[in-house]
C-alpha cells in the first residue's frame, strides 16, 4: 500500500508515504500505483489537484486534511482527523468511502460550486482580506459577507433574472434550479455573450476566455471516512 501525500510533508513510521508539492502532481509517473492520496488543503486545492487528475490513469482513494480557510467539501463528508485515518490503515481497519460528484467547465473542473454571482465578488473581497490576522480562518468570509450586504440585497433579484449570471451550488440540491440558481447540476450551455470572464469555481477565481460555458457531469472521486 503507497499513500501520495500533495501540499504538505506527512510521516508515520508504519507506512509508506511520499511527499510532493500540489505543483509536482502532473509529473508523478507512476499515479496509478497510490492506493491513497492525502489532500492537504482547503477545497481550492481539492479542486485543482482532482483537475490534474482527471487526465490521468489512477485508483486511489482520496484522504482529506483540511487545512483550508474553509473546507465544505470536508464538512460535507465529516472527515475524520488525518491520524484517526492512518492509525486505521495501520491496523487494517474497514474503511466506508463517499463518492462526490464533480463536473466540467469548459476546461476547468469544480466540486460543489461555481458562478459569476454574488459568489464571485465575495471570493473577490475576502482573497483582498487576506492578510494580518485575517489571513487565517474564516473570519475574512464573514466581514466579507457583512461589506457586501446591501450589494447583494439590492443585486441578487436582478442576477437571478438575468440569462448570464448563474450560480450553482450543489449542497442546496434540494433546489433544483430557482431562475439562475441550481442546485443540481445537468448539462447545460450558458453564453456569457464575452469573451472574458471571471468565474468562482469551489472558492477559486479562474478566468474564462470563451464566451459560451459548457457545464456537464464530468466524473466522481471516492472519499474516505470511517
Amino acid at each position: 500500500m503507497r499513500i501520495l501525500s500533495i501540499g504538505k510533508t506527512i510521516e508515520h513510521e508504519r507506512l509508506d508515504i511520499r511527499n510532493i508539492n500540489e505543483s509536482d502532481l502532473a509529473t508523478v509517473q507512476d499515479i496509478q500505483h497510490f492506493s491513497y492520496i492525502i489532500i492537504n488543503g482547503g477545497d481550492g486545492t481539492i479542486r485543482r489537484v482532482v483537475k490534474t487528475l482527471h487526465t490521468m490513469q489512477h485508483n486511489a482513494k482520496f484522504i482529506l486534511n483540511p487545512i483550508g480557510s474553509f473546507n465544505v467539501i470536508a464538512k460535507l463528508h465529516k472527515v475524520p482527523k488525518l491520524n484517526i485515518l492512518l492509525d486505521a490503515l495501520v491496523n487494517d481497519t474497514l474503511l466506508k468511502s463517499q463518492k462526490q460528484q464533480y463536473y466540467s467547465l469548459n476546461d476547468e473542473i469544480f466540486l460543489f460550486s461555481a458562478g459569476n454571482m454574488g459568489d464571485l465578488q465575495h471570493v473577490f473581497l475576502s482573497e483582498t482580506l487576506r492578510f494580518g490576522i485575517l489571513k487565517k480562518g474564516i473570519a475574512k468570509y464573514i466581514l466579507a459577507i457583512l461589506f457586501l450586504l446591501p450589494v447583494h440585497l439590492i443585486m441578487t433579484p436582478f442576477m437571478l433574472l438575468s440569462k448570464r449570471r448563474f450560480f450553482i451550488f450543489t449542497p442546496a440540491s434540494f433546489i433544483s434550479q430557482f431562475g439562475s440558481f441550481y442546485g443540481k447540476v445537468k448539462k447545460m450551455q450558458i453564453d456569457l455573450d464575452n469573451s472574458y470572464n471571471h468565474i468562482e469555481l469551489d472558492g477559486d477565481v479562474v478566468t474564462i476566455e470563451k464566451p459560451l460555458l459548457n457545464i456537464k457531469p464530468a466524473g466522481y472521486i471516492e472519499i474516505i471516512s470511517i
